[in-house]
Formats: structure tokens, sequence, C-alpha cells
């Protein structure tokens, strides 16, 4: 079964990674410096890239499965709503959804057809719950199997209690996403900003090379070498103010 806490690169995508994260660092730094073994030296920093570009994807497809699990949510809430058991619910589950969702091959859809299957030959729910939110790492899916499985253990109307606690994660979501889409453009401005010095810079060194020749000896090799790493330690900054924990 699919990890989501980590996503393995294929060939193609690593070697893209790689490509892009040398040219970009080659850039970066030959506009600042003007000088092609100091970029071709850091152009090797590309190489790190496609560990983050890894992580990224595997936050990129997380949220996706958050987003179907709230379009679950909401179909598991209609379905007990019309006097379905909460077994019942999820065996008919993914019907409902492929409607909503509109991908039958989506991980969500992929999930609860394991679900449905593991609970035919006999598992309670509880158990294939537990193993996709301990795959998924997702919080609203951890509360959301907590909830099932101490009610199937202390008893209590085990219905009512997941149609309120499928309500009170959907509306989590619901706000998350209304978040995330506020900071977005606050997102595309953070990396115009950081990608502005370096525009600055190169057109300066094409226009007025003159201008810009102290920069390129004796302590001029030192004042670049500050303002890059001022320039990293903000964009480091700006990433970790814009990443809103609901």
């Amino acid at each position: 079964m699919t990890d989501y806490r980590v996503y393995h690169l294929t060939k193609g995508q690593r070697l893209w990674a790689i490509c892009l994260g040398c040219f970009f660092c080659f850039a970066g730094v030959w506009l600042m410096y003007r000088h092609v073994w100091i970029a071709l030296t850091a152009a090797a920093l590309g190489l790190l890239y496609p560990r983050h570009y890894a992580k990224r994807m595997a936050q990129k497809r997380r949220n996706r499965l958050r987003q179907e699990f709230k379009e679950a949510l909401h179909a598991l809430s209609s379905l007990l709503a019309a006097g379905r058991s909460v077994e019942n619910a999820f065996l008919t589950l993914e019907q409902e959804l492929i409607v909503l969702i509109g991908d039958s091959r989506s991980d969500l859809m992929m999930e609860l057809r394991v679900i449905a299957n593991r609970m035919h030959n006999g598992e309670t729910l509880e158990v294939p719950l537990q193993d996709l939110a301990r795959r998924s790492d997702l919080e609203e899916v951890r509360n959301f199997t907590d909830v099932i499985t101490i009610c199937k253990r202390s008893g209590g109307d085990l219905v009512e209690v997941v149609r309120r606690t499928s309500q009170l994660i959907g509306e989590k979501l619901d706000m998350e996403l209304e978040v995330s889409v506020l900071i977005a453009q606050k997102k595309f401005e953070s990396r115009i900003m950081m990608g502005m010095p370096f525009a600055f810079v190169g057109a300066l060194g094409f226009f007025a090379g003159d201008y810009m020749q102290p920069l390129h000896q004796g302590a001029g090799w030192l004042l670049l070498t500050v303002c890059l790493l001022l320039l990293s330690v903000c964009c480091w900054w700006m990433f970790r103010i814009m990443d809103i924990k609901i």
C-alpha cells in the first residue's frame, strides 16, 4: 500500500529536478558574481533539489488526499443521515464518490476499495482505517479513526457520533481551504520578490557593467556573498511564515 509520507521520484522526475535545480543555481550565482567557475561550483547545489521536490510532491499528494477525504466525509454524512449503518455506508461510499471526485483511480478511491475488500474478508472497520491513518499521516484521518475506534470499544450512538465528527472535520477542512486561497497570492508575490534582486543585479550587469565592476573584485566578492546569504535566509523565513497550520 502507498505510504503517503514519502514520494519516490521516477528517473525522469529526478533528472528533471536535477537539471532544474542546477540551472537556477548556476543562473542565480552567475548573475551575482559574473564568474563562470563560481557559478559552475554553485550549480552542484542543484543536486539537493530532488529531495526538496520529492517532499513537495508528497505534500501535494497528501493535500489532494485530504480534499478527497473531505468529500468522502460529506458523502458519508449523507449516507448515515439516510439510515445506513457505518459499515454499510463505507461499503457503498465508493459509488457515491465517483460522481463527486470524477476519478475512479484516485488515491482515496483505491483506499476505499481496499477497506471494502478487507471488511469482506472479516476485518473490522477500524483496522483498515488505522492503517490508512498511519500511512497518510493526516490529522483528520487520525481523528476520524480514533472516534470510530473509541465508539466501537466503549459503545454509544456510533452513527450520530460519526455524523457529527464528519461534519466538524469537514468544516475544518473548508476553513483550511479558505486560508490556503487567501495566502496563495502572497506566496506568488514572495517568489517574485525573491527573484527581483537577481533580475535587478543582472540587468545592471548588462546595461551598466562599469557601474557594477567594483562588486566583482576585492571586497565586492565578500559583499555579494553576504547579500546572497541574507537573501537565502529571507527566502527560508518567508516560506516558514506562510506555512500556516490550522
